[in-house]
This record gives C-alpha cells, sequence and structure tokens, in this order.
C-alpha cells in the first residue's frame, strides 16, 4: 500500500523501503567506519596492542563473528521484527532479558556516537583551520553535523543509505590507494611486514587491548537485521548483508593495517606511532601532500557517515521499543510520507545534543577523552550483546527442535559465544588502559552498562504488559 492510499486517522507502526543487500552494507559498514578505524583505532592496537602483529587480530576476530553470524542468521529466518539484539535475546532468553539487552544496547549505541560527535567536531575544526578557515571552536562544527544528521535520520532511509553509499565509496578508496601504493613500493627498507605470521609476537605486549580494539571496529555491523522492515526480500537480504559486511569490515581492516605496518616497518611502527604518525603521513610520504590533504578531508566525511549510521541505529531501537510498549507508544509510530521512525529519529536527535553538551559543559577533551572513553563503553555493551545474543540462538534453536541444523543451531552459536567470552574478559581486563589508565572510570563503564540491563530486566517485571509483541510465535 503506497503512502497516499494509507489512511490518515491511525498512525501507521511499521516502516518501509527497498533496501537491498548493497544498501545496507554500505550503511553497516559506513557504520564501522573504515576511515576512522584506519586513522585512530588501528595505530592505538599497534602501540598499545601487539605491535606488528596486530593484523593478525582482525583475522581472529572475524572468524569469532563469523561463527556468531551462522547462528544469528539463522534465526532472522524466523524472526519477523526489526528489533535486533532486544527481539534475539527476548525470543531465546526471555521478554525480561530482551528488555534488559534492549537498554544496553541504547546505552552501548548512545555512547559510540557520543565518541563520534568528540572526534568530528575536533577532526572539522583542524581541517578548516588547516585551510585557512576561522578557528571555530569543535563543538560548533559537532552541532551542525548533529542537525545535518537529524534532518536525513528524519527522511525516509533510502536517502540515507544513498548518502553513505556515496561517502563509504569515497572513505574505502583512498584507503585502498595508499594500501596500494605502500605494497607496491615494497614498503621500507625492512620489505612488506611479515609480523602477522609471528605467533610469538601475536601474544606479546598486551593482546587483549589489540582484541579490544579489533572488535570495536566491527561496532554495528548485526545492524543488518535492524532495516529487516526497509529491506526488500529480508529473509535472503538480511543474512547476505550480515556476511557480506563481516567480511569486507574484517579483510578491508586486516590488509589496511598491514600496509601501514609495512609502511613504517615491524621494528619502527610502534616508535612512529608514538611520535604520532598517521595514515595521513603515510600518504604524504608514499603518495603525495594532496593525498594527504584528501584523507584529511574523508576523515571528517567517515566520521559523519558514521555518525548517521549509528542515528538510524538508535532511532530504529527506539522505534521498536515504542511498538512493544517499553517506550511511549508515539516512538513506534512512522511518518506517514517518509515511513521513517520520525518520532523515535527526534528524541534520538534531542538526546544526541544533550548528551554532547554536558561533555562540553564538563570539559571534557573531544578526542582524549569523549572520544577514547565512551568508544571504550560502547566495545565492552556491545560484546556483552553479542554474547547473549550467541547464547539466545542456542535456546531458541534447543526448544524447536527441527528448524533447522545442528551447526547453526549450537555448534556455531557455542562456539561463537566462547570467543566472545575470552574477547570480554580480555577487553574487561584491559578496560583502564583504553580510558586511558583511569581506573575509576572503567568501573563506572562496567556498572553503568550492568545497571542499564537490571532497569530493563526490572521494568519488564513490573510491567508485563510491554514487550509482548517479542515473545509471539515465529513465523
Amino acid at each position: 500500500m503506497t503512502s497516499e492510499t494509507k489512511p490518515t486517522s491511525t498512525p501507521s507502526m511499521r516502516l518501509s523501503g527497498n533496501l537491498g543487500v548493497g544498501s545496507i552494507v554500505f550503511m553497516v559498514v559506513a557504520a564501522a567506519a573504515p576511515l576512522t578505524v584506519i586513522a585512530g583505532v588501528v595505530p592505538a592496537g599497534i602501540a598499545l596492542g601487539n605491535g606488528a602483529s596486530f593484523p593478525a587480530t582482525y583475522i581472529i576476530a572475524t572468524a569469532v563473528l563469523l561463527l556468531f553470524a551462522v547462528g544469528f542468521t539463522a534465526m532472522s529466518r524466523h524472526i519477523k521484527d526489526a528489533g535486533a539484539f532486544y527481539t534475539y535475546i527476548a525470543r531465546g532468553l526471555g521478554r525480561r532479558s530482551g528488555v534488559g539487552g534492549a537498554f544496553l544496547a541504547l546505552l552501548s549505541y548512545a555512547t559510540v556516537q557520543l565518541a563520534v560527535w568528540g572526534f568530528i567536531g575536533a577532526a572539522t575544526a583542524d581541517l578548516v583551520v588547516s585551510f585557512g578557515g576561522p578557528n571555530v571552536p569543535w563543538w560548533a562544527w559537532a552541532f551542525l553535523c548533529q542537525a545535518v544528521v537529524a534532518y536525513l535520520g528524519y527522511r525516509n532511509i533510502d536517502l540515507s543509505g544513498k548518502v553513505l553509499g556515496v561517502l563509504l565509496v569515497a572513505e574505502v578508496a583512498i584507503v585502498l590507494i595508499v594500501d596500494a601504493f605502500v605494497i607496491g613500493r615494497g614498503g621500507t627498507s625492512e620489505g612488506l611486514s611479515t609480523g602477522f605470521l609471528d605467533v610469538g609476537g601475536f601474544f606479546s605486549g598486551a593482546p587483549g587491548i589489540a582484541i579490544a580494539f579489533a572488535v570495536a571496529g566491527y561496532i554495528g555491523f548485526e545492524a543488518t537485521a535492524i532495516f529487516r522492515d526497509e529491506a526488500r526480500d529480508p529473509d535472503r537480504t538480511i543474512p547476505r548483508a550480515t556476511y557480506v559486511a563481516l567480511l569486507l569490515i574484517g579483510g578491508f581492516y586486516g590488509l589496511s593495517s598491514w600496509a601501514l605496518v609495512s609502511a613504517w616497518g615491524d621494528s619502527q611502527a610502534i616508535t612512529q606511532i608514538s611520535g604520532g604518525a598517521t595514515i595521513v603521513d603515510v600518504a604524504n610520504t608514499y603518495i603525495s601532500v594532496v593525498a594527504g590533504d584528501l584523507v584529511r578531508v574523508l576523515l571528517v566525511t567517515s566520521l559523519f557517515a558514521a555518525a548517521l549510521s549509528f542515528h538510524n541505529v538508535l532511532a530504529r531501537y527506539l522505534h521498536a521499543l515504542g511498538r512493544s510498549q517499553v517506550l511511549p507508544r508515539a516512538l513506534g509510530e512512522s511518518h506517514q510520507h517518509h515511513l521513517s521512525p520520525h518520532a523515535a529519529s527526534v528524541v534520538q536527535s534531542v538526546a544526541a545534543a544533550l548528551w554532547l553538551g554536558i561533555c562540553i559543559v564538563v570539559g571534557l577533551d573531544p578526542v582524549a577523552q569523549i572520544f577514547t572513553w565512551f568508544a571504550g563503553v560502547a566495545a565492552v555493551g556491545i560484546t556483552v550483546l553479542m554474547l547473549l545474543t550467541s547464547v539466545a540462538v542456542i535456546f531458541f534453536f534447543a526448544r524447536r527442535q527441527g528448524l533447522t541444523d545442528r551447526w547453526h543451531a549450537a555448534v556455531a552459536p557455542g562456539l561463537g559465544a566462547i570467543g566472545l567470552a575470552g574477547f570480554l574478559v580480555m577487553t574487561i581486563d584491559n578496560l583502564p588502559l583504553m580510558v586511558g589508565g583511569n581506573t575509576t572510570f572503567a568501573w563506572i563503564i562496567v556498572i553503568s552498562l550492568t545497571l542499564s540491563f537490571i532497569v530493563g530486566f526490572l521494568l519488564a517485571g513490573s510491567r508485563p504488559h510491554i514487550a509482548r509483541d517479542t515473545l509471539e510465535e515465529i513465523a
């Protein structure tokens, strides 16, 4: 039924769109912010983690997440709702756990988006000044970007998909060009890096930090399921998009981090990074200053694409919770013309501005504190959500024998859960280092994430009428 023939008296509670595999992959990979990861996360993983062996971390992370995806996509064929982690946990572990997971997801994605707002404000301010522009406070640029994201998020998802597609192609292209020049020139006098082949080197330094930084680069890949209502042929599109997104993210990060290590040399990579070297310097050295300037410009667009994608994810979580009456029902309505979660989008925009305003008033540094600290919150939260979802998949299929084979129902999700549990232990163990050595803030992160789940769990217990749709029988 088209928007023109929809009745205007009753607000629609469903979203609509025509997203194919490509559009959803664009949305998800854009949330991973490829250039941002290569420019910021990868150098940190090398310097603070396991040095020249860091690229191998992406192989391990991708393998574990592919195991997670086996059960996740198998269950997606039987879940006709767009709540992602929230719905999956509820169907497998019960309504209360599902609502707890929803609150944990809201906090996790809100914090990673806040991290992006800090980084994009600082990066834009530096970029403008470097090209002779006015010296405007970083937060002014962050608020301007928020306004643009709010507009795009209010509109139909197809518009966001097109914008993200253009930005994603540009940022991935420039990184691959830099990779090609480094590989073509054979790296430094040491030759191309062989550190990723050194098993002993992988376990040297702080492999736990390396894993944590690597996993942080995949945040948002499960959002393929959130766009179910707006996908074309979701039973086929969602699983394909999930696997494609994971393989592209893992392959891109692995290749590009290896190229960066090769550009600096196995023995000098940590020293170079400690001295402030980034992919911009690599582009300057191996290509030209113009290429370096282009990388700086595309870093800003990469951050913008990530912010827009996280906005869309958060708006759809709020929309799903509104439909389930966990949050006010108005959040579950969709726009009669744009068929978008307009009310949820507006609430998300206002909340993001308020959180950023608090950080500004407190005086937090946009990169060293806002970006680093809140990215740490998200890394832990998302890992917990994936672990809970893996367990939920096992319980879901255990109660519904015959829906799929043992590999999809238990073996793969079980192995994925073991891997994710290991990641979580290593991440929490190294959390103080990830937040600048601030042990107090590390504990605040753990307590806040735990409380968000408990609040949702208790809310569902005290209000038995909410989230009943998450318990509907499978299709």
